[in-house]
């Protein structure tokens, strides 16, 4: 044994006595150190036989989106977090609403997480053949014309925002006019491939 593979294995079993959480803004320090495999409380541990499977189960939470476990000299972990952020809420037919990250992901809203401003979210719903892929890359698309609500049928998509109303055939020829919306405030629009139609 040379004297690096010495100085590593005592570095090693230093016990680790602070861990640093941050990134977080929906679960709590705690939740994330649950999650990481890591003890919870103020008592030192080894770190050792601490390995990358137990830091996998920091991805079982919908909220973590990614997370990197470091430790650093002589006593500390740290923890860094991305958190998924909340884009709408989905009102389903006869289930419960879910809150959705941008990714589709479903984001729980139970004891311990914050759910934040979940009121201001714009609610996604609709009918016939689910197209909730396309109502939250449109509610993405169309987040700075204040969405308040995207609705998906077999014919189209239609938002209402903060100043109108406005509906697209397609989510390609919706995302090419948006910039209608904000022309017309105050409005009803359709869009169409061919052009815009704006009635008062």
């Amino acid at each position: 044994m040379c004297i690096r593979d010495r100085l590593y294995l005592s570095w090693t079993q230093v016990p680790v006595r602070q861990v640093v959480v941050s990134g977080n803004t929906r679960l709590t320090a705690e939740q994330v150190r649950r999650l990481a495999g890591l003890p919870v409380g103020e008592a030192p541990f080894g770190w050792l036989y601490y390995g990358r499977w137990k830091a996998k189960g920091l991805l079982d939470s919908p909220w973590v989106a990614s997370a990197e476990v470091v430790r650093q000299f002589p006593d500390t972990v740290r923890i860094q977090v991305n958190e998924r952020r909340p884009l709408a809420r989905w009102n389903r037919p006869g289930k419960p609403p879910l809150l959705l990250a941008e990714d589709g992901t479903a984001l729980p809203v139970g004891p311990g997480v914050t759910p934040g401003n979940v009121a201001a979210l714009p609610v996604i719903s609709g009918w016939g053949p689910e197209r909730l892929t396309e109502a939250l890359r449109l509610t993405r698309a169309l987040s700075r014309y204040t969405v308040q609500s995207v609705t998906y049928t077999p014919s189209g998509l239609s938002a209402q925002t903060a100043t109108g109303t406005a509906w697209g055939g397609d989510l390609k020829t919706f995302v090419k006019y948006a910039g209608s919306i904000g022309m017309y405030p105050n409005k009803k629009i359709h869009i169409y491939p061919w052009g815009v139609s704006v009635q008062e």
